[in-house]
């Protein structure tokens, strides 16, 4: 279980330190024009978008593939190395080549997310249903500490340089990205040494299994289909996820559009990492004692409400504030999505139904930026963008009251295709 956990604790170095930290601070002062700041939001928007749907294409195909043959860590292992490849070359992207940085960014992020589909689908090899929300919880809670940790070591290398021997902060943020993959490749070793690679009865070559994986992907519609429990899950989590994806990918960006320093952000950062860590185990329990899916929606509920208030932002202090709400929930609400899925999935079935539930959650990271992205270039108002993400919320919500787990976790147990 431990060795499960501490990929969350590698990748998120990712998330935390290039997709919300220094890559839209670097790119928007570095690699791009920094007198045009609409047109780099737009551009930050559309890179994410563009691998966000290359990831979504593939992740259904993948997530078949990988039930028909025992492959899951076999992609884990692939995806993995291309995140932290395409991370580490970051390194040699010169000042103004913001299309190459933009190409690397879109990679490591296509490697990040590939990897999740195959990491998540391997939740039910190592924990019992019952112990699902504290796995699921401890592997985004183990994230946010990891990510943070890194994270505040790279703030510490960009903000006094000389400790560690370096010349300035712009070589400071290029190593960070180098710090970066070589902590994703290091923390990611023990998921692959000691967790078992799930046994398939009907097990296969890579290559037949990839022949074999598009036969199967056409019946998961049909079964998918079939379970309408499962197909209203996903189009609830497709809409919430949408504006909780596009906030982690652009808050940064989008504070520095609303005029805000990049210290002010890091020190926004700093605070989620350090509040989501405990805030992803306590709300673990508070699941526990309201039920999971009503926990969802109380994340829902809070996340429309930071995101609303978010439009009258004028002052450091509300600033944090939403901050502090976005990290008690962020974690919370991911993990607890992740566990509520994993009931409705039936068995021999993960990565199938593992690689649809990270397609959605992909596609609604294609929709999100873009939207805020064009709203925020028509209007001249990065608020408005923002604004535009609370129907998203709310939609979600409605969608996931009509939910029935219970109904859900019946029909998965009695599935036959």
């Amino acid at each position: 279980m431990l060795s499960w956990t501490l990929y969350d604790w590698a990748n998120s170095a990712f998330a935390t330190t290039v997709m919300a930290g220094f890559f839209p601070i670097f790119f928007e002062k570095y690699w791009s024009n920094p007198e045009l700041v609409d047109q780099s939001t737009f551009y930050l928007g559309v890179s994410n978008s563009a691998g966000s749907l290359i990831v979504a294409m593939m992740a259904p195909f993948l997530g078949a593939v990988s039930d028909t043959g025992s492959t899951k860590k076999k992609f884990l292992f692939t995806f993995a190395f291309l995140g932290i490849l395409a991370t580490s070359l970051l390194w040699f992207v010169e000042q103004g080549d913001w299309q190459l940085a933009a190409i690397l960014y879109a990679v490591g992020a296509i490697g990040f997310a590939s990897s999740n589909v195959f990491y998540d689908s391997l939740l039910p090899s190592v924990a019992k249903k019952q112990e699902f929300d504290f796995v699921s919880s401890l592997g985004y809670s183990m994230g946010y500490l990891g990510g943070g940790v890194l994270f505040i070591i790279n703030i510490l290398m960009y903000q006094n340089p000389q400790w560690f021997g370096i010349p300035d902060a712009t070589t400071a943020i290029r190593l960070s990205f180098v710090s970066v993959a070589v902590w994703w490749g290091i923390f990611s070793v023990p998921i692959f040494l000691f967790i078992p690679e799930p046994n398939n009865k009907d097990n296969v070559s890579l290559l037949s299994a990839i022949s074999l994986g598009w036969t199967q992907l056409k019946s998961t519609f049909k079964e998918i289909r079939k379970m309408k429990i499962v197909g209203l899950f996903l189009f609830s989590y497709w809409l919430y996820m949408d504006g909780v994806d596009t906030i982690i990918r652009m808050a940064g960006k989008l504070a520095l559009s609303m005029g805000f320093e990049a210290s002010d952000m890091l020190s926004v950062l700093i605070i989620v990492q350090l509040i989501g860590f405990p805030a992803g185990l306590l709300f673990n329990w508070f699941s526990s004692i309201i039920t999971p899916k009503k926990a969802v929606l109380v994340a829902i509920l809070f996340y429309t409400i930071a995101t609303s208030s978010a439009y009258f932002m004028n002052s450091k202090l509300h600033f944090y504030i939403l901050a502090g709400i976005i990290g008690l929930f962020q974690g919370g609400i991911q993990a607890i999505s992740r566990s509520l899925f994993a009931r409705l999935v039936p068995k021999g079935k993960e990565g199938e139904f593992f690689g649809f539930y990270n397609m959605l959650g992909k596609f609604s990271a294609v929709v999100g930026p873009v939207l805020l992205g064009t709203v925020t270039l028509i209007t001249g108002n990065a608020r408005m963008g923002l604004f535009a993400l609370v129907i998203l919320f709310i939609g979600g919500g409605l969608i996931l009251i009509r939910v029935d787990f219970d109904e859900g976790e019946r029909i998965a147990k009695n599935f036959t295709a």
